[in-house]
């Protein structure tokens, strides 16, 4: 049986997804080299990506070191 949300993911999410799967394409990674990187499963940075899945403050210093980046350049510029 799906989950369903109680609300609506917030675009911010989605535009932080959309930022670490640039970095990764811009970097040549793989997405699952960056998620045994950052100890997660794979399906959870897919997650992210996409942006249906909201992320700790924590999780996103482990993505932001997998991609050799500094953690505010993930959320740099995003709009609420």
């Amino acid at each position: 049986m799906k989950r369903t949300r109680k609300s609506e993911v917030p675009e911010v999410v989605k535009q932080l997804g959309i930022r670490i799967k640039d970095i990764i394409e811009e970097q040549q990674l793989k997405q699952r080299e960056v998620a045994h990187d950052a100890e997660m499963d794979v399906e959870n940075l897919r997650k992210y990506i996409k942006g249906s899945q909201e992320m700790k403050i924590s999780t996103l210093f482990k993505i932001a070191q997998s991609l050799k980046v500094d953690p505010s350049d993930l959320i740099k510029d995003l709009k609420t």
